[in-house]
């Protein structure tokens, strides 16, 4: 008679244990990965609020706003209106000499240019590009967002495309974890102009844009 062959209890046992460390260290991958962004995130919205206090202290004028931006960069960018509000419904004011961008930059694009040509932040200081975030939305800045007048009331600092994991925690370490309480708020999403929304839904398919003032 033929002797039957298989794995005995012992193998199947390494086996699964084997198993059991790989799928341990992908998680534990996963989530190293999650709060490695989160923790850029946070530190890319704490570095603008930085460059801005810095900016000011140098040039006594808000990027984007600035009036000034001509006789310090001529020929490299545009010049705000100087009402004291970075506006995405305000146009540049001006040119500075020959210089243009097509289209025309608002103030909320332009404030990215001029916080690079003052060395404050990096980036190529010949565009108003606003800058990607961790998770590959992007890091803006914007007046009254959230639904007309403004839920965040002034001037804001927004990272948009988070996923629920990522906005929630961000929002706990700025303020309360609650999206439509405290100093820094959510919107599902990542229209600036709507409503907040009143939680974060842990769901693939859902994205948040969160808000601080500056």
């Amino acid at each position: 008679m033929k002797r039957q062959s298989g794995f005995t209890l012992v193998e199947i046992a390494i086996v699964l244990v084997i198993i059991g460390l790989l799928l341990g260290g992908i998680l534990k991958g996963q989530e190293l990965i999650v709060q490695a962004r989160i923790k850029n995130v946070v530190n890319d919205m704490n570095g603008i609020s930085a460059a801005v206090y810095s900016y000011q202290d140098r040039y006594r004028a808000i990027p984007g706003d600035d009036k000034g931006a001509c006789s310090r960069w001529n020929n490299q960018t545009y010049a705000g209106d100087g009402n004291g509000a970075v506006d995405p419904a305000s146009a540049a004011a001006a040119p500075c000499g020959s210089f243009s961008l097509s289209p025309l930059p608002k103030e909320n694009t332009l404030f990215w240019q001029h916080l690079r040509l003052s060395g404050l932040i990096g980036g190529d200081a010949s565009n108003a590009d606003e800058p990607l975030n961790a998770v590959g939305g992007k890091i803006v800045v914007w007046k009254d967002p959230f639904a007309s007048p403004g839920t965040v009331v002034g001037f804001a600092v927004c990272a948009t495309n988070l996923p629920a994991k990522v906005a929630s925690a961000i929002d706990s370490q700025f303020d309360d974890g609650l999206p439509d309480k405290g100093s820094v708020r959510a919107v599902a999403g990542t229209d600036l102009t709507a409503a907040v929304t009143t939680a974060y839904l842990d769901d693939a398919s859902k994205v948040y844009s969160v808000c601080k003032p500056l």
